[in-house]
């Protein structure tokens, strides 16, 4: 169902040229390239105000604006996919608004109507419809972010914030594909702790991640795993994604996913992929997960594949976990069949080649 808002369209006066368009993307980089445009509405007194689409551009900040200082910084993400009759759906994106808005409550900041969030992806994506590819693999990825622009040093939350839309024609988040990764499981940094940010999409949770993800590099591993701040053991989030064991009980395979604790993102497309499980006949769990068994369970089978989702990678196998003291192969170093399936299963939905019977997309109204 369409949302209703209304949004000034200010077009560019210098878009770029559909064989420049073309060009660009010819060789999809993730979040390297964006459209023409972008979505901003204001926020002050208390009120959401002055939605617009315009050029995309530098912004102009006070040095004294709050974000600058104390942080206060939220995103999403999530994609627009162009159908097999050429239209172009959203997927959930009721949800990551849903989500946005809980971010925005745990750093006090206000909530966004659902008719500016969702009606931001559907002005910018009908304006710079022509960037949304159609090859294999391949979608545009929105961002929608808010950031606190009251020109004040004191320490409270902002009286004024933007938020903004940005979008970007994704390929393969992974430069080498559908292929695992290894990752490095650290116990000397952790992302979160009770009581703490976890839950919430801010910027400050993936500033404190880089030196983690740098030691993950010198390891020789693609990714970071994190585990629980308290005992340093239980399995929580691989990167900024989710992580999924596949296990074989009474010969069938169980799919389970750590546990919501409140020290790690609820993924959309984790959820997603807990529904679509059931779909497909598989068992879907959601259990308290220790390293030290989930090694033991890989190296006597129990565990046969180990995968990782969200939003911009969709599914990721992992094929190594490596840590200080032990290092573990998973299946071979090859995808799963059971990853395989769900991430074939999600595509298709997405891309508008399976049926949608939960109703996840949404329809933008092109011009």
């Amino acid at each position: 169902m369409a949302i209703n808002s209304t949004f000034k369209i200010t077009p560019s006066t210098n878009p770029l040229s559909a064989a420049e368009r073309e060009q660009k993307l010819q060789a999809i980089q993730f979040g390297r390239v964006f459209t023409d445009h972008m979505a901003v509405v204001k926020y002050s007194n208390g009120t959401w105000h002055d939605p617009e689409v315009k050029p995309y551009g530098p912004l102009s900040l006070d040095p004294s604006a709050s974000v600058l200082h104390y942080g206060q910084a939220i995103f999403e993400g999530f994609k627009a996919y162009r159908q097999p009759d050429g239209s172009v759906s959203l997927f959930r994106p009721e949800q990551n608004g849903e989500r946005f808005n809980r971010s925005a409550a745990r750093l006090a900041m206000p909530a966004i109507p659902k008719e500016i969030f969702i009606g931001a992806a559907e002005a910018l994506v009908a304006v710079d419809q022509a960037w949304v590819p159609s090859g294999s693999g391949e979608s545009l990825y929105l961002r929608p972010f808010m950031i606190a622009t009251d020109p004040y040093l004191g320490v409270r939350p902002s009286n004024e914030y933007l938020f903004l839309l940005i979008a970007s024609p994704a390929g393969e988040y992974f430069p080498q594909g559908l292929k695992p990764v290894s990752v490095w499981a650290s116990k000397e940094y952790v992302r979160a702790a009770p009581g703490g940010t976890g839950e919430a999409k801010c910027a400050g949770n993936y500033a404190a991640s880089l030196l983690a993800q740098a030691e993950a590099t010198q390891h020789g591993c693609d990714q970071v795993i994190w585990l629980d701040a308290i005992e340093r053991e239980y399995i929580e989030e691989m990167g900024g994604m989710n992580l999924f064991f596949v296990y074989r009980e009474n010969g069938e395979p169980v799919i389970v996913t750590p546990g919501l604790t409140g020290t790690l993102l609820p993924g959309i497309t984790r959820s997603t992929l807990l529904q679509l499980a059931g779909d497909l006949g598989y068992k879907a769990e959601e259990r308290r997960l220790a390293l030290t068994n989930v090694l033991q369970d890989i190296a006597s089978g129990a565990i046969s594949e180990v995968f990782a989702c969200g939003t911009a990678a969709v599914i990721t196998p992992v094929g190594l976990i490596k840590g200080r003291g032990f290092e573990q192969g998973i299946n071979n170093n090859e995808n799963g069949p059971v990853a395989l399936a769900l991430r074939d299963a999600l595509l298709g939905i997405q891309r508008g080649t399976a049926a949608d019977t939960h109703g996840w997309l949404h329809q933008v109204a092109l011009g």
